[in-house]
This record gives structure tokens, sequence and C-alpha cells, in this order.
């Protein structure tokens, strides 16, 4: 067991590696600037966008994730953050031109900055990490998507420790007060 998951952190690791740094602050920079924040992703992707727009909520944003019966409608001045491996799935696209319609950002989360999504995508922070449908020549030994869904998560958690950074007017005592109290 220590082997598999010393190979699946290396794996991580040697994908997060790859991620461009100019894309990530941009990308950053974004959502920092950024009146609302609208996110959306399917299955693994979509929890890793849930984890990032709570950690989002926390430092101060308001942030809302698609789907949800709270979400208001998406407007100018807002970014619409869309993370799908593939950067095809359907329905995605289909959200990130709605958005686009209605005067929102698009920011993409793929591997392929090529894809509908990055075609559609004001930018694109690529992770080069296998996905489910992936032809590529890289290899894993985690199942499907699941290389990129933890690359995901991570690059996500660490934007946020960037943001917090470099943009944070609050500290880490007004955080704590936005966490959850009704466990």
């Amino acid at each position: 067991m220590q082997d598999i998951m010393r190979t699946v952190s290396e794996e991580v690791m040697e994908v997060l590696e790859e991620v461009s740094e100019e894309e990530a602050k941009k990308i950053a920079s974004h959502l920092h600037e950024a009146d609302r924040i609208f996110i959306a992703g399917n299955g693994r992707s979509g929890l890793a966008g849930k984890m990032f727009a709570m950690r989002l909520m926390h430092v101060g944003y308001e942030v809302y994730v698609v789907g949800e019966t709270i979400t208001p409608s998406i407007t100018g001045g807002d970014i619409f953050l869309v993370i799908s491996g593939s950067g095809n799935t359907k329905s995605l696209v289909d959200l990130a031109e709605k958005a686009g319609g209605a005067g929102a950002h698009v920011l993409a989360v793929t591997t392929d900055e090529e894809s509908k999504l990055g075609a559609i995508a004001l930018d694109t922070l690529v992770i080069p990490a296998v996905t489910k449908n992936d032809g590529s020549k890289k290899t894993t030994i985690q199942p499907l998507g699941s290389q990129f869904d933890q690359s995901a998560h991570l690059l996500l958690d660490s934007l946020i420790v960037y943001m917090t950074k470099y943009f944070a007017e609050d500290d880490e005592n007004s955080w704590k007060g936005k966490h959850a109290n009704l466990e």
C-alpha cells in the first residue's frame, strides 16, 4: 500500500510541476477582480470545484456553485470557472456559452487548451494530467480521471493560498468566522 500511495503522490506532483505559473497567476487575478464567481464541473471535477468554492467563500469572495438552488443569474463582471478534464463535456460547454452570452468572463481548468472550453475561455489553466478519455502517451496507475481530479484539487487549493498571500484583506481569524458552525 505504501508503494501505491507514494506512486500516486509522485504522479500528482509531476503533473503540478508542469502547470504554468503564469497561467495560474492570471486565473487568480481574474478571480480576485470578479464581482462574483460561479463554478461548474461534473462528477469528481465538480466536487473539486465545490471544495474550491467553499474556500473562496471562507476567504471572502462571493461565490456560487452552478446547479445549486440559491445560485443567482450570472451577469457582466462575473467569472464563470468551469472544470473539465477533457474540456469537451457538452453540458459544461453549453453552460460556458450561456455564461459568456450573459456577459461573464469564462475561465477553464482542463487538460486541453484547444478543447471546446479552451476556445470559449478568456484564459485556460492547463493541468497536463491523464483523463478517462485521454489518448495521450502519459500513464498513470490511477483509474479513469483520478489524476486530473486530484491535481485540480491541489492546484485550486494552491490558488487559495496564493490569493490570500497576495490579495487578502482579511486574516485567518475572520476566515474562521465564515466556517460552518452548524456541524
